[in-house]
């Protein structure tokens, strides 16, 4: 079932949206050669509690963390450890926070020092495919565009779609109805409709778009051992069109990059 959100719930929602967003920018300084994701890891904890959340993945299906931290062939739900990372690495930092009964979930590809070429384009057309996705986030869309349009952007680069994990409801609940794929036909699909709260995000694979899991029952890798990137909003859709509650902002701040992302607010 789909829940329809109300304007005050939307506000509350954006508010556990931007302590995700204010917690990915204050590790975007900290995302160095030398660090270990379990550092990073307390650093969020700690920064969420004090802000008045509580850690959305922590105990969530029985995950151990605060973040899902995946790094270069890693999709996503990769588990913190105090494995060092290096020049040329790229992590990809999911973020969940609980506040006001109500959940943020957003995601960003970060990397560490100087990266290869192939791997910063990847980057780019994810983030691209992204934005594309919440465009689509119309009302008379369904959500078979959404899917469409990131496929369609992502194989034009030659990229690899993850199938396996997809996008998601939000609300009182971490994951909602309806899934979101980053696949999938134009017209097809559940339709959108005002007060829908979406979790974008495109996982986009440099190589093939099929992956495997670890043993350890969370860690998603492509077979190709090819990088993944990953990057998510959560967006409302109000009065027929899209408002990102969440915001890469920070992060740009923080590293001194420039803002010039789609403004859907």
């Amino acid at each position: 079932m789909i829940h329809l959100k109300s304007a005050e719930e939307i506000e509350w929602m954006r508010e556990s949206a931007q302590l995700v967003s204010k917690t990915l920018g204050m590790l975007a300084s900290e995302i160095k050669p030398g660090v270990t994701t379990l550092y990073l890891d307390g650093l969020a904890e700690s920064f969420i509690r004090d802000h008045d959340g509580v850690p959305g993945f922590l105990g969530m299906y029985g995950f151990p963390n605060t973040l899902c931290m995946s790094k270069n062939e890693m999709v996503v739900h990769g588990i913190p450890n105090e494995t060092p990372l290096e020049v040329g690495d790229i992590l990809s930092v999911d973020c969940g926070v609980l506040k006001n009964g109500y959940y943020g979930d957003h995601a960003y590809t970060f990397s560490v020092g100087e990266i290869d070429d192939d791997t910063q384009k990847l980057l780019e057309v994810t983030k691209e495919c992204l934005y594309i996705g919440i465009d689509q986030m119309r009302i008379g869309n369904r959500v078979g565009d959404i899917g469409n349009a990131i496929q369609k952007h992502a194989e034009k680069h030659g990229y690899g779609v993850v199938r396996e994990l997809v996008g998601h409801g939000l609300g009182k609940q971490l994951h909602e109805d309806p899934q979101v794929p980053n696949y999938g036909k134009r017209g097809q699909g559940k339709l959108l409709q005002n007060g829908m709260v979406l979790a974008i995000e495109p996982m986009i694979n440099l190589g093939t778009h099929r992956v495997v899991q670890w043993k350890d029952g969370w860690s998603i890798v492509t077979s190709d051992k090819k990088p993944s990137a990953h990057f998510e909003h959560d967006i409302a859709l109000i009065e027929g069109r899209p408002v990102v509650l969440s915001t890469f902002d920070y992060i740009y701040e923080a590293l001194g990059l420039p803002k010039n992302d789609p403004v859907y607010a």
